[in-house]
């Protein structure tokens, strides 16, 4: 069909296009402007640059660290009374400075301003705690372990029969638990701790080491015939302390095992089940109890003087010395004793 030129339809289209180009977008024109320039920069000078101090970071670092030790923030340079010790937690931190102890030996702060049973060190007594059991009314209770934080135990032994109980012996005071073994047998530390004393005493624990555990308490191992730790290194519970022996005042084969809380002995059994060979629990409340043997033993003991006894026999009965006996009494070595005497043995 041939292409009609009709009027009416070109004004049709042309009024369509007029309506497109209308709506059709209209983009505004793009003004590039100039970047803005850069402000000058002063040289640095060094030499107004204050120099790192050491000293106040690592005091920085153990106040932080130090804080993590205990609820609410105790200041630690306050006098702790044995109450007042946060012994349920057992979170450690490195402060990351050394102290310098005795033998020369530096270890880390933490184990020597922790606890107020930790502000000293002596690596050459067991006892170096002033705590005077008599004053202590209340109950601290001591967390043992704690295996979310990684903290755990051991037994000192694979096998833990006892030979000989905690207790008073021989007119003397047992300290420790007495256990069966063989020379030779590893000796393992029973909590996390540091070493504090390895020793010999020839009358007595002969080779013997001393171990300080983040919970509190100390431990006490003796009669080793080989140390196998140093003082001043950290171990893990379950970790060999030495070998067993019978070294010392010993009658055989056998570890003498003490716990002791502030230098204090405490009886094992109360803790530990030997029968078994587990804790009796997690938790330990340490109470006037813990200590009643302690104060019984430091009341004042007289003797008085029998038919045919001597300064000897009667130094050998309560355990102590003719020199203790006669300092005790202001009499020397050589006084006659009479029947019906009394004298003083502590």
């Amino acid at each position: 069909m041939p292409f009609v030129k009709s009027p009416w339809l070109l004004s049709f289209i042309f009024w369509c296009l007029t309506a497109t180009a209308l709506q059709a977008q209209v983009f505004p024109k793009l003004i590039k402007k100039p970047k803005p320039k850069p402000d000058s920069v002063a040289p640095l000078d060094y030499n107004v640059i204050n120099p790192f101090d050491v000293q106040k970071y690592l005091m920085d670092l153990r106040k932080g660290s130090d804080s993590l030790f205990y609820k609410d923030f105790v200041d630690l340079k306050r006098s702790l009374t044995p109450v007042s010790e946060d012994t349920l937690s057992i979170i450690w931190a490195p402060t990351n400075q050394l102290v310098q102890v005795s033998e020369q030996i530096q270890i880390d702060s933490i184990w020597v301003t922790a606890f107020e049973y930790f502000s000293s060190w002596d690596s050459k007594k067991i006892n170096i705690y002033d705590f005077d059991p008599k004053d202590f009314k209340d109950t601290v209770y001591i967390k043992l372990y704690d295996p979310f934080f990684g903290s755990n135990w051991h037994k000192p032994l694979d096998e833990t029969k006892i030979n000989s109980e905690f207790g008073f012996r021989r007119y003397r005071w047992h300290h420790g638990t007495d256990l069966s073994l063989k020379i030779g047998d590893p000796v393992y530390s029973t909590f996390d701790g540091i070493v504090r004393m390895r020793s010999y005493d020839r009358n007595g624990y002969g080779y013997y080491v001393v171990v300080r555990h983040r919970n509190g308490l100390e431990t006490l191992y003796g009669h080793l015939s080989k140390i196998t730790v140093d003082v001043g290194q950290e171990v893990k519970a379950g970790d060999i302390l030495g070998l067993g022996g019978s070294t010392g005042r010993s009658t055989g084969p056998h570890l003498h095992y003490e716990i002791r809380y502030q230098g204090l002995s405490i009886n094992p059994t109360e803790i530990f089940d030997f029968s078994i060979g587990r804790l009796k629990m997690e938790i330990y409340p340490v109470t006037a109890n813990s200590f009643e043997h302690v104060i019984q033993a430091q009341q004042v003991v007289y003797h008085r003087v029998r038919s045919g006894e001597n300064l000897s026999t009667i130094a050998r009965r309560y355990g102590v010395t003719v020199g203790h006996v006669t300092r005790m009494n202001g009499i020397s070595s050589r006084s006659i004793l009479r029947v019906g005497q009394r004298l003083r043995i502590r």
